[in-house]
């Protein structure tokens, strides 16, 4: 069954970096999920696809699976660029826009 190892992204919702130092390796969906007619919950037979083990590099990550035989993919982690941004900017002669309300 063939895996995934990549580094999460920081979540949308603050603007901390916790838990993406670590790298992450998770199963792919083997069977589709099926919808249950009577209570409408979500439900699959693959138990791999609740397992998520966490580790320290890369290569940790890497060298574990290979012990084990699974099949791996790497997704390289896209690092942010920040554009320093400066309120002063917004009344400079040199503004190639007009600044207005």
């Amino acid at each position: 069954m063939p895996a995934k190892i990549y580094r999460p992204a920081k979540t949308a919702m603050q603007s901390g970096k916790a838990k993406t130092q670590n790298w992450v390796l998770e199963f792919d969906q083997e069977r589709p999920r099926v919808i249950d007619s009577i209570m409408g919950y979500t439900g699959s037979g693959d138990m791999r696809q609740q397992l998520r083990l966490s580790f320290e590099t890369r290569e940790l990550a890497e060298g574990y699976a290979q012990r084990e035989g699974i099949e791996f993919r790497v997704i390289e982690p896209k690092e942010a660029t920040r554009k320093s941004v400066s309120y002063t900017d917004n009344f400079k002669f040199t503004r190639t826009q007009p600044w207005t309300h």
